[in-house]
């Protein structure tokens, strides 16, 4: 399709049609996904509801942040959401808005988030709502998308800042349970994309992006899904001294979900969607465990120090065992690429490592 076609919507024509475009640009169901993670680490910040303006004002805040991210993202990928079969109807390569006009308007929403959260929460909010941005659309989409196929891996962290702004929003301040929030997302989102990317595989290969799929296979990719899922739920359990018993019998619950429909998509790679979906509802069933335990239970720790104890080592090993595994994974397959390749994808799967020994690390010394 050339850069200058129309492609003609039924629903074409007047304002009706130019603000649904406008809307579909910020990507509302990303949106609801990060915002799902953002209420349960205030309720978990303040040990209880943190009252409904502040919810409120934070929640706006986030979405007008993150839809200016989705929106310059849109505008950096215009090339290749032309060429994809998934993102083709968008409204920029349907010329339903400008190059410009999207500019502007993720440059504004970008803004008016950072200035919402300013006024209305902190100044830590506010700036780590805008860091998210900027990585998302300066690390993720500029540098990493297009030149390596564990892009999402680092890249994902931009989707884990949420959890930390909706802390700071509270408090003023981090501390280790918003730390292992960001975590949970952080480690959850590699799996959660791959399925994806699975599905579409062949859209990647159109456009020449190195989603892991479209370059390793999914064999190669499914260890890899089987392998973060793992580390995913033992991110999850280190939060347990922080949370009650139903956070713990959710992550266990979930978890089990997580992992066996990860070894199920191992066997068979066309049940992708159907992981992905089930990604999604871990991320909603763990995060919503956190507030039911806090604001129906009152729950801000098991009470049981040696039971706590024994939590935290077996995420300690789940977590650190699972990223080792994933980097002698990497360092093992990685033959077939070529060296400036494998050097950054080793460098992308050393760095979590790293992030997960630090954390694992604050979580004791927090403990004890």
């Amino acid at each position: 399709m050339s850069e200058g076609v129309r492609i003609t919507d039924p629903r074409d024509g007047g304002p009706g049609a130019t603000l649904r475009a406008y809307v579909k640009l910020t990507k509302p169901r990303i949106i609801e996904l990060l915002l799902t993670t953002t209420l349960p680490a205030m309720v978990l910040a303040a040990g209880g509801w943190p009252g409904w303006w502040l919810a409120t004002m934070t929640l706006i805040g986030g979405t007008l942040s993150a839809a200016g991210a989705n929106v310059i993202n849109q505008v950096m990928d215009a090339d290749i959401d032309r060429v994809m079969r998934r993102t083709r109807g968008r409204p920029l390569p349907t010329n339903r808005v400008g190059k410009k006009q999207a500019t502007i308007f993720g440059i504004v929403l970008g803004v008016a988030g950072f200035l919402w959260l300013l006024v209305t929460a902190n100044f830590l909010a506010a700036a780590l709502s805008t860091a998210g941005l900027l990585f998302y659309v300066f690390v993720y989409t500029l540098l990493l998308k297009r030149s390596t196929t564990h892009n999402i891996v680092i890249g994902g962290a931009a989707g884990a800042v949420p959890p930390l702004v909706g802390w700071a929003a509270v408090t003023g301040s981090l501390a280790v349970p918003a730390w292992i929030l960001f975590a949970i997302v952080f480690f959850w989102t590699p799996p959660h994309f791959w399925a994806l990317a699975m599905r579409y595989d062949e859209d990647y290969q159109t456009a020449r992006v190195p989603m892991l799929p479209s370059v390793v296979g999914a064999e190669l990719t499914t260890g890899y899904v089987v392998l973060f899922s793992f580390v995913t739920v033992g991110a999850s359990l280190l939060l347990v001294p922080w949370v009650g018993w139903v956070y713990f019998v959710a992550v266990l619950g979930f978890g089990a979900w997580l992992v066996s429909g990860a070894f199920r998509l191992r066997s068979n790679p066309e049940n992708a969607m159907r992981y992905f979906t089930a990604t999604n509802a871990y991320l909603a069933g763990v995060f919503l465990a956190v507030a039911v335990d806090v604001l129906v239970l009152g729950d801000t720790g098991l009470g049981f120090r040696q039971f706590d104890v024994v939590v935290l080592v077996v995420a300690s090993v789940i977590m650190i065992g699972g990223m080792l595994a994933i980097v002698a994974r990497d360092f093992g397959t990685g033959s077939g690429r070529r060296l400036v390749g494998r050097v950054r994808d080793a460098v992308e799967v050393t760095l979590p490592l790293a992030g997960a020994v630090v954390l694992v690390t604050a979580v004791w010394m927090a403990f004890s």
